[in-house]
Parts: C-alpha cells; structure tokens; sequence
C-alpha cells in the first residue's frame, strides 16, 4: 500500500480497534502496522509517534461521534425527547458492539481517560476539549427544556456535566460487567437528575 491518504485511514482503524480491544499502552507500532497491513514507513510518513496516533485516533472518532450528537441533540424535537434518543442509541450502540465482538467495549474517550490522563498531557488536554464540547451540546438542550419548564435544575451547565458524568459512568459499568443491561436505567436516572416534569405538573405553575 503506497503513501495515500487511504494508508492513514486503514492505520487509524487499525489503532482505533485495537486500542478498543487492548487499550493503548500495552500496543506497539509493528503491532498496529501488522494489522493495518502497512511497513513502519507508512506509519511515521504519517505519524511522528504513537502520541501523535492517538491525537489523531481522539480527533477521527470525535469527529464521527460529533456528527451523530448534533444530528440527535439539534433536531426539531422536543428537548427532553433529544435527550432521550442520546441515551438510546448510546445503549443500542453498546449493544451492536458486544453482539458484533463479544464483549462491551465501552467509550473510547472515558476508555483512554481511565489510562492516560496522568500520563500525558496532550492526551489529557484533548480529551478535557471533547468532554467539555459534549457537554456544551447538552447544556444548550437542558437550558431549552429549563426555559419550557420540564426541568427543574438550578444551574444548566452543572446539570449538563452530570448527565455526560452518568453517561461515561454507566457505559463504564457496562463494560466493567460486559452486561448493557447495566445502561438500561440510563434514561430513567437522567430524568431524575435534571428535576423532569411532566406536562400537566409544568402547565399547572403557568
């Protein structure tokens, strides 16, 4: 396979599946070119280290994963209805993942926070970029339904960091037990979380 675009794209996947898999530290690049099918040349024409693959493995898959939150959180339904629909095809995701590998694989950003946020700093810092513009998408749709009246929560930007926090932490939990089962109280919690009401509780304080 020659220098193309195309080799970085069969590299990425390859590191994006088995840092899934295995986690980060413990690959190595002959590992990673072995199963992309690529020589180390192709690896450092692209990548000037195993740091600088992973930037770009968080990049690749935040970017994906950005595409399908927008697609959920700005559509024209109702603010709680958006949230939910998160919630579900975070689980259905999940799910098609263990039926596909046999195992949960969990989130791939709560994944490398657990095993290299003290490690290294650019890491780190990047993660925090995608973590903090998770929760920017979810404070604007908590805020909405808080100006409705379906929430009760003080604060939209805490309440929105709590709900992305339950969300990496029942995931967490899915993979710890390598049961999805553990994200099916995911929506139920969150409503408890956010203070939710029901329509004819909101309308009677009008």
């Amino acid at each position: 396979m020659g220098r193309t675009s195309d080799a970085r794209e069969v590299i990425l996947s390859a590191a994006q599946s088995l840092i899934e898999l295995r986690g980060y530290s413990a690959l190595g690049v002959a590992e990673i070119c072995k199963t992309a099918g690529v020589p180390k040349g192709s690896f450092y024409y692209f990548f000037e280290s195993k740091e600088a693959l992973a930037l770009a493995v968080l990049d690749e898959h935040w970017a994906d994963q950005r595409r399908e939150w927008i697609r959920v959180l700005r559509s024209d339904a109702e603010p709680l209805q958006r949230l939910r629909q998160l919630f579900e095809e975070t689980e259905a995701s999940q799910r098609a993942g263990q039926q596909s590998c046999g195992t949960v694989s969990g989130c791939l950003f709560g994944n490398l926070t657990l095993e290299l946020s003290n490690q290294t700093e650019a890491i780190r810092m990047r993660l925090q970029e995608i973590f903090d513009a998770q929760v920017d998408m979810v404070e604007s749709v908590v805020a909405e339904a808080r100006e409705r009246g379906e929430v009760t929560v003080a604060d939209p930007r805490d309440a929105a960091r709590s709900v992305v926090a339950q969300l990496e932490g029942q995931v967490l939990l899915a993979k710890l037990y390598n049961n999805t089962s553990q994200l099916g109280v995911l929506w139920t919690n969150c409503l408890a979380l956010l203070g939710a009401r029901t329509p004819r509780e909101a309308a009677a304080e009008v």
